[in-house]
């Protein structure tokens, strides 16, 4: 049965498809980003809150949240989220 199956299971998403998932400030920011490596790794969607934009910059493997109005945070205080 499809409801059943354990939403932990990392689906798999194309870059491409992550994109399109971002608004056009986002996507702005991102552009510029990906420039110096930066990487759209995931976006989260806890319920009952917004989605989380999450990428990568490989080259000091930090972890950082874009932010809805393309503000970037590389301090991210990332929490449990729990569905």
């Amino acid at each position: 049965m499809a409801d059943n199956q354990d939403r932990r299971v990392p689906m798999r998403s194309t870059s491409g498809e992550l994109k399109r998932q971002l608004n056009d400030t986002q996507l702005s920011t991102f552009h510029t980003l990906e420039r110096f490596g930066w990487e759209l790794k995931f976006i989260r969607r806890p319920p009952g809150r917004p989605p989380v934009v999450v990428l990568h910059d490989p080259d000091t493997r930090k972890l950082a949240i874009l932010k809805p109005d393309g503000e970037l945070d590389e301090n991210p205080v990332f929490e449990h989220f729990r569905s």
